[in-house]
């Protein structure tokens, strides 16, 4: 399946589910990553890592490693 880390700029995406364990997997949700929610990148730094996310109406900055534990499906605009 694919991450959020393989998101590309302006791609929709919809949460399917959340990897990991422990605090990481429930701080993750806590940013409002859970499943069925929409996401999408707006930009990548320069360097490609961190990657800044669009998701219920605020920007939030992860990391690629934990972009990775976020299974996504594309969406439809």
């Amino acid at each position: 399946m694919q991450t959020l880390k393989n998101l590309k700029p302006g791609q929709p995406a919809r949460v399917v589910r959340v990897l990991g364990e422990g605090a990481l997997r429930l701080r993750i949700m806590e940013l409002g990553l859970t499943p069925g929610t929409p996401v999408r990148v707006r930009k990548t730094a320069p360097l490609g890592d961190p990657i800044e996310i669009l998701v219920r109406g605020y920007s939030l900055s992860l990391r690629k490693a934990q972009a990775a534990l976020v299974e996504i499906a594309a969406a439809q605009e």
